[in-house]
């Protein structure tokens, strides 16, 4: 009788910090990180419950994971939760910038707040949270994964500040790309289209009008899931992809 093969993950080993995994994109790729056999520290802001639900999700499959709360726009909150991660699992080989705001708009609409609570989430958050990875990556380098949305190429109308973010998120891809590469440090970015999210469906954006235009134009014909993009992390995070660095990504059935 044979024995059983032991899978071996591609994530075996390596510790990955996700941002705003507590639902949605960020959850999905927490939970795939952890079926490769990396462990994973859950960050949220306010989800405390769905976080733990995450967390007890990837413990059940055999998985190790920690819920870890901080606000990615504040520095000390991003000091502590880099910290959190490091003393549960002593070091850190991966960051996902996952976390990110949005609120469409029309130009007249759009307010100084609203400006800034995207511009401190999905652009200064991502800045902080690769700030501190970096003095915690090994000798041996590490991985970001910056979740940016395919928003910031196809530029819909009534997203002008969420656009911008997006936009913002292409240029600092490229940027700390070739910033971080002489440390062995890679910068991806993975931008998505359309995707069914708790967030998505709680802005109604998922039924309706705006749903039947980005099916009617997307070749593929559907708009995405969360488990269409985690592999996508999984390969970004893992020996898959070496030699790959500034690269974006583009998962949105063919949306352009």
């Amino acid at each position: 009788m044979k024995e059983p093969k032991v899978k071996t993950g591609k994530l075996n080993g390596k510790v990955a910090v996700v941002t705003g995994a507590s639902k949605g994109i960020g959850a999905g790729i927490a939970k795939q990180f952890a079926a490769e056999g990396a462990v994973v520290v859950v960050n949220y802001v306010s989800s405390k419950t769905d976080a733990d639900k995450v967390v007890d999700e990837i413990a059940k499959r055999g998985g190790k994971a920690i819920a870890v709360q901080g606000n990615v726009a504040k520095k000390t909150d991003v000091a502590q939760l880099f910290s959190a991660a490091k003393k549960a699992f002593g070091k850190i080989d991966i960051l996902v910038n996952n976390a990110g705001v949005y609120r469409f708009d029309p130009l007249e609409g759009v307010t100084e707040e609203e400006f800034h609570r995207e511009f401190n989430t999905n652009v200064l958050g991502l800045i902080l949270a690769t700030q501190e990875a970096v003095k915690h990556f090994g000798p041996e380098g590490g991985s970001v994964i910056n979740i940016g949305s395919l928003a910031s190429s196809l530029t819909p109308p009534t997203a002008v500040v969420y656009n911008a973010t997006k936009g913002a998120v292409d240029a600092i891809t490229r940027t700390l790309a070739k910033e971080l590469g002489p440390k062995k440090i890679r910068v991806n970015s993975i931008n998505p289209g359309m995707v069914i999210t708790e967030g998505a469906i709680a802005g109604g954006y998922t039924e309706g009008d705006m749903r039947k235009m980005f099916e009617s134009q997307t070749p593929l014909g559907r708009v995405g899931e969360t488990e269409d993009i985690a592999p996508a992390a999984v390969f970004f995070a893992s020996d898959d992809s070496t030699w790959v660095t500034g690269e974006t990504l583009l998962i949105a059935g063919g949306l352009r």
